[in-house]
């Protein structure tokens, strides 16, 4: 198995923070777009509730003439959407307002062409709108939440190896199997490997939505554009200086450009719209506080051979030696396919290990995951690729290991060690055979009788 290779960051032209953890809200874009359709729902209405007017007005003649001008006499809602200068739509509405003020006949006919055609328009253009809402919410805005989700479970991971790695030191090394800092890390990766996943899935909805706002905002335009067209062919029947009024108010809202109020709205919003031309985040280009901790970078690691319990037969398996001084063992050294915890834990100082036989060693201890009581000391046999490979992991866990024996695999262990405790960070130890072992033979400052006491093993099938 290939070793782990770590990120490095490297320069982009992103437009992102290269953090783990980004500063800016996943959220933001989407609630920008949901406003803009809130602005163009309103501008619609407001389309509406003219044409409605107008109609009615047609059946009043000048008498329902203040209550058009009333539809139309409020500013925009949410007007920083739009352009203030003129040939824009909040141009056209200020238009409208005028010209309004001018009309003083209306027709029946008029009034029931308004409400069966005109009308009808601006009603399935509101509908569209709606729609569009509620595609962005189920869409991007879902995404947006679970890029949050993402984000928090690898920032509660990274602040987790930072308080392992700074109590690293201060401990002298000694940690608990499930806080061994090589085990955190590889945590973080697995996590922000999630999260930056779920980042550009988001990162492309919303910018699939972003590109088709521009399209879809052009639609709106030469809705209102027919629109009022429409609206035009209905007022001239009527008296000359009202249909010359009304073709002012549909002349001034042909001239809008049908990309002018969105290029208006990107240029005012360039800051927070998605730049396409940015690459995507990977992980590769991330970094994070104590990436390069001493105690996340194995002594020593590799594919071994462990000797099954039961059916005797060698199976390959990734196996790690950390400052820690933990045997970790894990089915493979991809961080990313599942989540990296040991199938099992050797805590080396509370460990026998034998002499190297050719390709084999053997191991004995317990296994750091189960909990007191219900692990006894078993001996594991382990293989290597070449006889240097062996001699290479028996010199490093002889060098962190508590005990050290000369007896060769396939032969069964002694019942007590000799060798001290004192010599846990020396060079390997030997031992007397097992037959000259006193009863009462020290184990780590306990007798060999209780180091040997437990009802089960780990074996991996």
């Amino acid at each position: 198995m290939a070793s782990h290779t770590l990120p490095t960051r490297t320069a982009t032209n992103s437009t992102l923070d290269d953090d783990a953890i980004p500063d800016e809200d996943s959220t933001e874009v989407t609630k920008l777009f949901h406003e803009r359709l809130q602005a163009w729902k309103h501008a619609c209405a407001y389309l509406e509730d003219y044409v409605t007017a107008t109609e009615k007005m047609q059946h009043a003649h000048g008498k329902e003439y203040e209550k058009v001008l009333k539809t139309v006499s409020h500013p925009l809602k949410e007007g920083h959407h739009f352009d203030q200068s003129l040939g824009g739509i909040a141009g056209m509405f200020d238009n409208i307002r005028s010209n309004t003020q001018g009309i003083s006949n209306s027709h029946y006919e008029t009034a029931k062409t308004l409400k069966g055609s005109v009308l009808p328009m601006f009603e399935r253009l509101h509908t569209e709108l709606k729609n569009k809402t509620k595609e962005l919410t189920k869409g991007a805005g879902k995404g947006a939440k679970l890029v949050d989700k993402s984000r928090s479970a690898s920032q509660k991971h990274i602040e987790l190896l930072g308080q392992y790695t700074a109590s690293f030191d201060a401990s002298g090394g000694t940690v608990k199997a499930g806080e061994d800092p090589y085990i955190l890390q590889r945590q973080v990766y697995h996590r922000l490997n999630k999260q930056v996943i779920e980042e550009n899935s988001t990162r492309d909805d919303l910018l699939s939505v972003q590109n088709s706002f521009a399209a879809f905002e052009s639609h709106i335009v030469q809705t209102f554009q027919n629109g009022m067209a429409q609206f035009n062919q209905c007022v001239t029947h009527q008296a000359e200086q009202t249909r010359l009024m009304y073709g002012d108010m549909v002349g001034t809202t042909q001239r809008i450009p049908a990309d002018f109020e969105w290029n208006g709205f990107v240029k005012r919003n360039s800051n927070v719209l998605i730049d396409p031309a940015s690459p995507k985040r990977s992980l590769e280009s991330i970094a994070f506080p104590n990436q390069d901790h001493r105690s996340t970078q194995p002594l020593i690691a590799g594919s071994l051979e462990r000797k099954g319990k039961v059916l005797k037969r060698y199976d390959t398996s990734f196996y790690v030696v950390t400052p820690s001084k933990y045997l970790h063992e894990f089915k493979t050294d991809d961080d990313f396919a599942k989540d990296p915890t040991p199938e099992s834990s050797l805590y080396l100082p509370d460990c026998l290990i034998g002499a190297v036989d050719g390709v084999k060693f053997n191991v004995k201890g317990k296994d750091a995951h189960k909990k007191l009581g219900l692990s006894m000391s078993h001996e594991n046999s382990y293989k290597c690729h070449t006889p240097q490979d062996a001699q290479r992991w028996h010199q490093i866990i002889s060098s962190v290991a508590g005990q050290t024996t000369n007896d060769l695999p396939e032969t069964s262990a002694p019942s007590s060690p000799v060798a001290s405790r004192s010599n846990t960070f020396g060079s390997p130890t030997s031992a007397v055979a097992s037959d000259t072992m006193s009863p009462t033979t020290t184990y780590g400052g306990k007798e060999a009788a209780d180091v040997d006491h437990g009802v089960a093993s780990y074996d991996k099938a």
